[in-house]
């Protein structure tokens, strides 16, 4: 299998609410969109996110709509601290404020208007001997 691109696919009530916040918090940029349909792009992720509206009659399978409970859209970023403090000066909603796990993953958890949460994280050495290699 040779893989040309990656995207992720999240369905949601409000398209333009979610790609507006994914544009303005995430820089992310329209790729393009219609009625409904959004795909974002970003030079450093690696991958596209495509927002389709709930209960648009082509989306497949059916059984899948609107069920991304428990979701997580993470990304690994340099420098967790800087992100945290320009997101939350910038109004993100915070969903998670920044921590650090034993294991060395710090990290915080964002909501968008659709409730989708995003997590940023960063990888530091980790505070218990147990996870140090």
């Amino acid at each position: 299998m040779h893989i040309t691109s990656t995207a992720i696919s999240l369905n949601v009530p409000d398209v333009g609410a979610s790609a507006t916040w994914a544009q303005k918090y995430l820089g992310f940029t329209e790729a393009m969109s219609a009625d409904g349909f959004a795909s974002l792009e970003h030079a450093q992720a690696g991958m596209n996110l495509i927002y389709l509206r709930t209960g648009l009659p082509t989306f497949k399978p059916a059984s899948a709509a609107g069920n991304a409970d428990g979701l997580l859209v993470v990304f690994t970023v340099e420098d967790i601290d800087a992100d945290y403090a320009r997101l939350q000066g910038e109004g993100a909603e915070i969903a998670t404020p920044i921590e650090t796990e034993p294991w060395g993953e710090r990290y915080f958890q964002m909501t968008d208007p659709n409730g989708v949460v995003y997590q940023l994280v960063q990888w530091v050495a980790p505070t218990d001997p147990q996870y140090a290699q």
